[in-house]
């Protein structure tokens, strides 16, 4: 027997950093959208232990230990249920690896999904969230999708109405960025007293009301600029999108892959290959959201 989970990638259309924590953290104010770019994971029971493998771009880049999050989510999910964790996860990957669309955090939310229905542990839905919040911040929305705004260190979600459909391109950047030393980077690049983030009411409002050109004025990444010292030549490729049409032009999360917010499929269809001809990237990817969250295909 096998299950299958697809879950979507993520861009954040907010993303507020206030100070570095005691513990290392910071706290965000962390306005979350999912889209259709997916990763599907497969759990399959397997008699010799936990078994990670990979396919598809970039696959060569993850890792297939008990470092993964996929297995890291089998392993918890086993120890709360007091089980052996003998599972082959297979992870079929289309989100962009340390692109910043929370790839890893995904595969985590999926492997949890797919191990509880191949286990038939019946884990509530809080305790698959509270599971996926010891894993990773980005974890729980993996889980959820649609649209959330992340509080503490983006693990406390409260779900956001989203009114129309938005389109995406993204571009994938030749290299990819660590988010621990986007982080730090951020803090080094801080002066004075860091506000506490709270979420812009115009981009809620923007998302409730479906409104693309009210959401361009409002995006926002407070981890933009450290991105950006650590990676210059986004800036190119953020100038490029800007050129072909983009409403909004933003990093997403902490890079390096770069967003650009489009009127409607057909201009995102456009900006993609003006972007693909500019060569400050290595690929482009359109998308549209709200998509869906973590979500069982099959078994």
């Amino acid at each position: 027997m096998s299950v299958t989970v697809r879950v979507p990638a993520k861009v954040n259309v907010q993303l507020g950093v206030g100070a570095a924590r005691p513990d290392g953290f910071h706290d965000l104010a962390n306005v979350f959208l999912a889209v259709s770019l997916y990763d599907e994971v497969t759990a399959a029971r397997d008699a010799d232990g936990l078994r990670v493998t990979c396919e598809g771009p970039d696959a060569g880049e993850v890792p297939l230990d008990r470092t993964n999050l996929a297995a890291r989510a089998a392993l918890a999910l086993a120890e709360r249920y007091g089980r052996a964790p003998d599972v082959h996860l297979h992870i079929a990957k289309d989100i962009p690896v340390a692109g910043g669309m929370a790839g890893g955090s995904a595969d985590g939310a999926a492997a949890l999904l797919a191990c509880d229905a191949l286990w038939g542990t019946g884990a509530s839905r809080d305790e698959l969230l509270a599971i996926c919040a010891e894993l990773g911040s980005d974890v729980p929305f993996s889980l959820v999708g649609g649209a959330a705004l992340g509080t503490g260190r983006g693990e406390k979600l409260t779900g956001l109405e989203v009114g129309g459909e938005f389109h995406w391109v993204f571009a994938l950047a030749g290299r990819g960025l660590s988010t621990p030393a986007v982080f730090r980077e951020f803090d080094r690049l801080a002066e004075g007293d860091i506000p506490a983030p709270v979420a812009d009411q115009a981009v809620l409002d923007a998302l409730a009301k479906g409104d693309s050109t009210a959401l361009a004025v409002a995006v926002s990444n407070d981890l933009q600029p450290a991105a950006l010292s650590l990676h210059p030549e986004l800036g190119d490729t953020l100038a490029a999108g800007r050129a072909a049409g983009a409403l909004a032009a933003l990093v997403s999360g902490s890079g390096p892959t770069t967003a650009f917010l489009a009127p409607d499929a057909g201009s995102a269809s456009d900006i993609a290959g003006v972007l693909r001809a500019s060569g400050t990237c290595r690929d482009v990817r359109t998308a549209s959201g709200p998509a869906a969250g973590a979500t069982v295909l099959g078994s």
